[in-house]
């Protein structure tokens, strides 16, 4: 039996969720739905596809559905995810899993009280990268860990942030109730790569400033992070929308006892450096290139691993790859960094 999918949200993420699942044997696209006219989306490839402007439209069809994938803005994903889990329905949900950690625990209760399974979406953990680095770090080679520097400077212009005539697709970017804040709708993928690999925060500092989108966002565009591991090393994230015509960089530089590392690149996709005592670096499978969405690029392209991991999980073949309490956890790290701004 595939596993039956409708997507909710059908901007630059939702396609590619869909086009994930088409493509997949052991899934069926069942139905897209988005609050935009039809007319105005790009169903190329999707024109067969039962389309609905609400989820209450969709589920009133009692069209079979085991999943919903919900690729909306950030500020739906609690309403959308609970509507879906009391329609009897698994939920799959991009990063954030909510904007808040109350909200998050809502999730999480009804999908134990309903006996339904949550997948948050963290596509990064599966880069060959990131892999690495948390192998490298748990095997113990690094000895003690003194310091893990992280580095997100990327642009977000007004190419991003202008609404269309309509105030879509990105009039809910720069909006605090629908977008939240840079650490939860670009970092929250590094928030949880630090926290995956590294654990938690504590001790947590943080100053933020708005340089250049005065006009057109609620919230920083940059910020400065400073905390402790629960292994008392030290942590410094830094972060800013306000590069210059393009992204620059994601990066880890991790200073230990036994060695320096640091994965660089976009989307902390490439090995930059490597001095380790008697250690000898493997060759790493080539990393996917990143989704291209215009002059943002996008995110990395990995979300083809999360739903091989949705398969083999409820098939008990592998546990799940980023469960509903560790999408919690990243949303809470986020609010306690944001409760501490010091502006």
């Amino acid at each position: 039996m595939k596993i039956k999918v409708a997507v909710v949200g059908f901007g630059h993420i939702g396609k590619r969720h869909s086009t994930i699942v088409s493509n997949n044997i052991n899934y069926e696209l069942v139905a897209i739905i988005d609050i935009k006219d039809p007319n105005e989306l790009n169903f190329s490839g999707f024109e067969k596809i039962p389309f609905f402007r609400s989820l209450n439209e969709f589920f009133e069809s009692k069209i079979k559905t085991d999943f919903v994938t919900i690729a909306t803005p950030n500020g739906f994903h609690e309403e959308q995810s609970i509507s879906s889990i009391s329609n009897g329905c698994n939920v799959v949900i991009e990063k954030p899993m909510a904007l808040t950690k109350t909200g998050c625990e809502k999730i999480i209760n009804l999908a134990l009280k309903k006996q339904k399974n949550v997948y948050c979406v963290m596509q990064n953990r599966y880069s060959p990268t990131s892999k690495w680095l948390k192998e490298i770090v748990d095997s113990g080679v690094l000895g003690k860990i003194f310091l893990v520097q992280t580095n997100c400077f990327w642009n977000r212009d007004d190419r991003y942030y202008k609404p269309d005539k309509n105030g879509f697709p990105s009039g809910w970017h720069g909006s605090k109730k629908l977008d939240g804040g840079p650490l939860f709708t670009q970092y929250s993928h590094f928030i949880d790569l630090l926290y995956w690999v590294f654990g938690d925060f504590e001790n947590i500092q943080f100053n933020s400033n708005n340089f250049s989108h005065s006009n057109s966002i609620e919230f920083e565009d940059s910020g400065l992070v400073s905390f402790n591991f629960k292994d008392k090393s030290q942590g410094v994230f830094s972060y800013s929308n306000s590069v210059f015509e393009r992204n620059f960089e994601s990066s880890i530089t991790v200073i230990a006892e036994n060695g320096t590392i640091k994965v660089g690149g976009q989307y902390m996709n490439e090995v930059e450096y490597v001095d380790i005592k008697n250690y000898k670096m493997p060759k790493l499978k080539e990393a996917n290139p990143p989704n291209d969405y215009g002059p943002y690029k996008g995110s990395a392209a990995n979300h083809h691993y999360v739903y091989e991991n949705i398969y083999k999980s409820l098939n008990g073949i592998e546990e799940i790859t980023t469960n509903a309490l560790e999408g919690l956890k990243v949303v809470e790290i986020i609010e306690n960094i944001y409760s501490k701004n010091i502006k």
